[in-house]
């Protein structure tokens, strides 16, 4: 969906985001969407790591 947008796509929409929240308030949107972004990705690295690990515990007790 987002790779259709392209370039003109995304300038209607920065302009468009410009004059609902106006200059001050963007850059706090931008921080907070790049803070939630950041906390997503921690915890799907967690998630993962977990996973692993747990395989790895299954697969020591299956050969043990």
């Amino acid at each position: 969906m987002l790779s259709n947008i392209g370039i003109p796509g995304l300038i209607i929409i920065l302009v468009l985001a410009l004059m609902i929240f106006g200059p001050k308030k963007l850059p706090e949107i931008g921080r907070a969407v790049g803070n939630t972004l950041k906390e997503f990705k921690k915890a799907t690295k967690e998630l993962a790591a977990d996973e692993i690990e747990e395989v790895k515990k299954e697969a020591k007790t299956d050969h043990a």
